[in-house]
This record gives C-alpha cells, sequence and structure tokens, in this order.
C-alpha cells in the first residue's frame, strides 16, 4: 500500500495570453462534458444496483453480528462480500468509470484537448459525488451546466505538471503558463514552499471582475511554511454567532467575529428583486396565475440586464467569500501567537445556521474552526473539543460549585458568593474551557489561576473590546466597505500601514458621533519574534499574581465602571443591559 505524507497547497496567479484563456476555456467545458457524462453512468449503474435482489438481500441482513473479545460490535463479513459483489457485477467502481470516461473522451472531440490523467481524475471525482451519495453522507449530486466547472488537476508528475526551469510555469499538453511570482518574497514563504516536491497541480479559473482569471494549486510534500510565531500554551475559545472571546496564561479579549465581512442585505434584497423582475418578463410562461413556477421541464431566458445583475451578485459574493477567508486565517494566527493547544466547546454549526442564519452566512463559524484545528496541527498543537453536555461551562460558578442555567440573552454572569464582581459571560466560558481537560473540568486548576486571570477578564470587558494587555490579542484596523472595495479604516493610502488610535478617525479630540456605536479599539501588533508578556506567575517569582496599591485603585475603577462597560460591550453584541445588582458598590 502506498504510504501517505503530508500535504499542502502553494496557489499562484498564471500569465495567460488571449489565446491560453481560450485554449483552457475549451478544455475546462471538455471535463465538464466528461464529468457530466461519468455522473449520469455512475448514477444508471446505482440505480440497477439498487434494484438488484442480492442488494436488496444484503440490506436485509443484520450489519453486525455479536461483539467480540472487547465488547465491541463485530461486522457482519457475509453482508460485506455480498455488497461488494453486486457493486463488482454492475461495474460500480472508479477503475470501471474512468474507463468509461476514456471511452467519451475518445468518440469525440475532447480527445483533442485533454488526456489520460486529467479525465481520469475528473471522472474520479464524479464517481466519488455519487459514492457518498450511495452511503447516504450527502444528497444526490447534480450535473454541471456550462461554465460551472472551474477546476481541473492532473494525476502525479504527468499532462499537468510543474516545471521550475527555464522560469517558474505550468505545461499542460503545449500550454506553457509562467507563474506570476511575489518579486521581494519578505517572509521567505513562496521560496520554501516551491523547494517542495510537487505531488500533482491543478489549474482552476475564477471570475474577478467580470474577467476570467487563471490560478495554479501545486499540491507539495510536507508541512506548509511558517510566517507567524506560535508558542506552547493553552487557549481558552468561546465562539458565538458574532463575537469570539478567547482566554490563555497571557491575555485575554472579547471582539467582533469576522468585523471586515460586511454583507449589505439592503443592496442584496434589491438585486435579488430585480433579478426576479427580469425573469418573470422574459419568462411568463414558467409561471401560473399565482405567480408560482410551473412544474416540469422549462426553457430559461436570460436578458441582458439579468447577466449584469448575477455578475455583479457573483462579484460580490466572491469579495466577501475572500474578505471572510482573510479574516479567519488572520485571527487564527493571533490565537495560536498565544498557545498551539486550543480549547473550545463542541457546537452544533448546524444548529446555528437554524438558529443564526445571518449571522452564520457572513461569518461562517464552521469554516473557522476547521481553518483553526488545520493551523493548529501544523504548529505542532491540536484542538480539544469539549462535549457540552458533560461540562455545562456556561451554566458553571466555581465560587459556589453550582450549575445555574441561564437565558440566551443574559450575557453576563454573576457570582453567587455575592462578593465577586460579574463577569461576561463568554470570557467566563473561555476562561472555563482552558482549564478542561477532554471532558472534564479541573475545578482544582480554575480555584488556582482565578486570581490571575481575574484582571485579564475585567479588563477586556471594561476596555472597549480591547485585549487586556494590547499585545497578545491585538485586532488589526478593521475593514469596511468603500465604493464597491474593502478599505482598511486608519491605513492612509500611501504610507505605511500603522495602527491607528482608539480616538483617530471620529472627529476632533477623538469624539465620536452620538449616533455612532463604539469604535473597536486597536492594540499594538506584537511583532515576529517578540517575546510574548510575561505572565502573573513570572512577575511574581512563581506565586499567584497580587494586586499592588496601584493596581487596586485601577481595580476599584474597573468594578465602579463595570456596569458601564458591560452596557457598551452588550448594547454593540445586542445582549441585555447590566443587572441592577451590578451597580452596587465593591465594598
Amino acid at each position: 500500500m502506498r504510504s501517505k505524507t503530508p500535504s499542502f497547497v502553494a496557489e499562484f496567479p498564471l500569465q495567460t495570453t488571449p489565446a491560453d484563456d481560450a485554449a483552457l476555456s475549451i478544455r475546462l467545458d471538455g471535463a465538464r462534458n466528461i464529468y457530466n457524462a461519468s455522473l449520469g453512468e455512475s448514477l444508471r449503474r446505482l440505480d440497477l444496483m439498487r434494484e438488484s435482489l442480492d442488494w436488496q438481500r444484503a440490506r436485509a441482513m443484520p450489519p453486525t453480528i455479536g461483539t467480540n473479545a472487547k465488547g465491541k460490535p463485530m461486522p457482519n463479513k457475509e453482508r460485506t462480500d455480498l455488497f461488494k459483489a453486486t457493486q463488482i457485477r454492475f461495474g460500480f467502481s472508479s477503475a470501471s468509470i474512468q474507463k468509461f470516461a476514456e471511452t467519451c473522451r475518445d468518440a469525440c472531440w475532447i480527445g483533442e484537448h485533454l488526456g489520460s490523467h486529467d479525465t481520469q481524475t475528473t471522472s474520479l471525482r464524479a464517481f466519488k459525488a455519487v459514492q457518498q451519495y450511495a452511503f447516504g453522507k450527502r444528497g444526490r449530486p447534480r450535473f454541471k451546466g456550462f461554465r460551472r466547472l472551474h477546476s481541473v488537476e492532473g494525476k502525479a508528475d504527468a499532462v499537468i505538471r510543474y516545471r521550475a526551469e527555464p522560469v517558474p510555469a505550468v505545461h499542460w499538453s503545449g500550454l506553457a503558463l509562467p507563474l506570476m511570482l511575489d518579486p521581494k518574497d519578505k517572509r521567505g514563504w513562496q521560496a520554501e514552499a516551491l523547494s517542495a516536491r510537487t505531488k500533482y497541480v491543478r489549474v482552476l479559473r475564477r471570475e474577478i471582475n467580470g474577467r476570467d482569471r487563471w490560478f495554479c494549486q501545486l499540491v507539495q510534500e510536507g508541512e506548509a511554511p511558517r510566517t507567524h510565531r506560535t508558542v506552547e500554551g493553552v487557549v481558552g475559545l468561546d465562539i458565538g454567532p458574532s463575537t469570539i472571546a478567547a482566554v490563555s496564561a497571557e491575555d485575554a479579549t472579547l471582539e467582533g467575529f469576522c468585523p471586515s465581512v460586511i454583507e449589505p442585505w439592503k443592496a442584496s434584497r434589491r438585486v435579488l428583486r430585480a433579478m426576479d423582475r427580469s425573469r418573470r418578463a422574459t419568462n411568463p410562461d414558467n409561471f401560473d396565475t399565482k405567480g408560482r413556477v410551473c412544474k416540469g421541464a422549462k426553457k430559461w431566458r436570460r436578458s441582458n440586464r439579468y447577466r449584469i445583475l448575477a455578475a455583479k451578485r457573483r462579484e460580490r459574493d466572491r469579495r466577501l467569500a475572500a474578505e471572510r477567508k482573510r479574516s479567519h486565517g488572520e485571527l487564527a494566527n493571533r490565537l495560536l501567537g498565544q498557545g498551539s493547544i486550543i480549547k473550545t466547546e463542541k457546537l452544533s454549526y448546524t444548529s446555528f445556521q437554524k438558529n443564526f442564519g445571518r449571522s452564520v452566512k457572513v461569518r461562517a463559524p464552521g469554516m473557522f474552526v476547521s481553518t483553526l484545528r488545520r493551523k493548529a496541527e501544523g504548529a505542532g498543537g491540536g484542538m480539544i473539543e469539549i462535549k457540552t453536555r458533560h461540562t455545562r461551562l456556561s451554566q458553571f460558578d466555581h465560587t459556589t460549585g453550582e450549575y445555574i442555567k441561564k437565558p440566551l440573552s443574559l450575557r453576563v454572569h454573576v457570582f453567587g458568593d455575592d462578593e465577586t464582581a460579574p463577569v461576561q459571560r463568554d470570557l467566563y466560558s473561555a476562561f472555563l474551557a482552558s482549564c478542561c481537560d477532554t471532558d472534564t473540568l479541573d475545578i482544582c486548576r480554575v480555584q488556582s489561576i482565578w486570581p490571575a486571570a481575574e484582571p485579564l477578564l475585567r479588563r477586556a470587558m471594561s476596555s472597549a473590546l480591547q485585549p487586556a494587555s494590547g499585545k497578545g490579542f491585538a485586532r488589526p484596523p478593521r475593514s469596511v466597505r468603500r465604493s464597491g472595495s474593502f478599505v482598511k479604516e486608519g491605513w492612509p493610502s500611501g504610507r505605511g500601514r500603522g495602527c491607528r488610535s482608539a480616538s483617530e478617525g471620529h472627529g476632533e479630540a477623538g469624539h465620536r458621533h452620538p449616533q455612532n456605536p463604539p469604535a473597536l479599539a486597536v492594540g499594538r501588533f506584537r511583532q515576529l519574534g517578540e517575546p510574548p508578556a510575561p505572565s502573573h506567575l513570572e512577575q511574581n517569582g512563581g506565586e499567584p499574581a497580587r494586586l499592588g496599591p496601584g493596581s487596586l485603585a485601577d481595580a476599584a475603577h474597573d468594578r465602579g465602571a463595570l456596569a458601564e462597560g458591560l452596557e457598551r460591550i452588550e448594547g454593540g453584541v445586542g445582549g441585555l443591559p447590566f443587572p441592577p445588582k451590578a451597580h452596587t458598590s465593591p465594598n
């Protein structure tokens, strides 16, 4: 059996001519026809196989028979063998579908544009989609319309291949497509990525500003080069629909989740309504008297106005997706700068979609968790997902040891000892997550590190979503949409990208407009290689941190201003105002 090695993807834009664009478009359209033919044949064989008596008899058999010595259920080997024999008899296998695809290619014009390897990988892609459908993992796959197939990949170092000499380029059956490389390569990521062995190459097409742009993805052997500093440590994470809280031994933060991704809901609705009006005007026979789409096969006519609106919508969605991906990677790198082991609750993102659909569409928390897990494993750490039913972090109170349910609208945690001031709910859950093992909460650890962690949580609450230390979780300036493009707020054009102050850009003397919400304050970046801030234990010779006389005044000020700070934070998050109990004197 072939051994598996780690891989990473290095993507580069390709330099193409109009002739190259035409040739690549023809080849992708040929691959689309191969995909549809393979998909139709796979679905036909699957339907015949399911109608056979052997398949129905295998389904009627029990999947397991008894248990082994360890008490685990044993699979029914007779049932498995009957399934395999039925698949072989009907030719439901990747090799059979690949041979069918090569026959279709050689029988028409596609044979002049595609080779063997790109045909095989395209047909294998269709067969895997049907195979997942047969196993009940996915829905029934659909055929791809014109310009709906955007990528073709090779197999090993053949047909579609990368060559570094005489210039770095992708060669594909007579086409030489040079890579557009960064001449500076300040971080050295590009040179290190290209020095690895290339397993195979993927060519893909993206529509950017109404024009086709071509890219190549080199699947390289080894681990991805690191460009951001990571440290050993534990970070507790609490992910919400629109906010994210993180607590480590050095810092704590509560900030908006993907604040630079701003969905223009009103503009989107206007575009969708205009598209619907155009579609109804050009296809009146496809709708009944009540305005509903008629059943059965229909032919849709699309006007030029409809095509322009559809292109505008695609471009907006592409920009939002690109900014969302960038924001996810940036946040993941900042978290890994505090610790390579991430502990968070295991959430159901399907439930997130049902309850917070619009927020999940904009921020994609499941995609962020996948990105963070991949980066953490690449940095030598990992992600530990804690089962919520076992720990119930949002209900636990370490001062009393009790579990008290709270409504989702209550965004603060009020302690039951009547001495500890309340803290923000998400920050407290993130702190408890950092003290968890796989499925248990280490209460002794919570009690021991709470004196050092409490000042971090309170400063993160009272500083308008600014990190407590201003270093570890510092966020770059927000991105906003202006004139159809993303503009970095606080980054003047033509000058260096310096972080702005919290009061900059809000009028004279830092005064904000009364109708505008508080700005997200920005802390200082911690440069690559800069040592992290010393922990409270290191500052006090290994003993738990104690507040000094100067810090006591700060703590009293924080407690006194806690109500105002939390109302300001919750006003941006959508929670309830601070409970009356928090307005009492800290003494």
